[in-house]
């Protein structure tokens, strides 16, 4: 996550970011995701952001900035080394909606290809309403989800939760 958020504060895209670096998008990508870089990926990447590759690469293996931040206070470029939790949730949220938003894509480009086909069939029997219906239910439990409509099963819940059983 923090190779993205460095990329964000750029303002670059996933394919910026590997033309620049001179890795391949899926390198990044999986980067991106949490995976270990490798000696040189880092020090591409570090080339890029301007910081060190090892630093980079403690990130990696500790899962803890502090450190880094603590030995290099004076370096501002350092501090974007560490993720806050609420960086963390903020990006978590955005992918939920970017999902979501993708998801939204496909249904209306598909159910508008059935639709037009049903139309094209002839109107005698008008099937293209159940698959319309029936992903319609799912994009709204989705929507629901994605914009966190009912908090159900919250953090608030969660830690109702893990209290009363930790109380037994």
């Amino acid at each position: 996550m923090i190779i993205r958020k460095l990329r964000v504060n750029q303002g670059w895209t996933q394919q910026q970011l590997a033309q620049y670096s001179g890795l391949s998008i899926r390198t990044v990508q999986r980067i991106e995701k949490g995976q270990l870089p490798s000696e040189e990926s880092a020090k591409c990447l570090g080339a890029v952001f301007h910081i060190e590759a090892q630093d980079i690469l403690n990130f990696f293996t500790e899962h803890h900035a502090a450190p880094l931040i603590e030995a290099h206070q004076e370096d501002n470029d350092m501090k974007n080394l560490s993720l806050t939790l609420e960086e963390q949730q903020a990006m978590r949220e955005v992918d939920e909606l970017k999902g979501f938003y993708q998801h939204l894509l496909f249904y209306i480009t598909i159910i508008t290809t059935l639709w037009l086909i049903n139309w094209y069939q002839g109107i005698d029997y008008w099937w293209a309403i159940w698959p319309t219906l029936g992903w319609g239910v799912g994009m709204v439990s989705h929507g629901l989800s994605a914009f966190k409509v009912f908090k159900l099963f919250g953090p608030e819940w969660e830690r109702r939760e893990i209290n009363k059983r930790l109380r037994k």
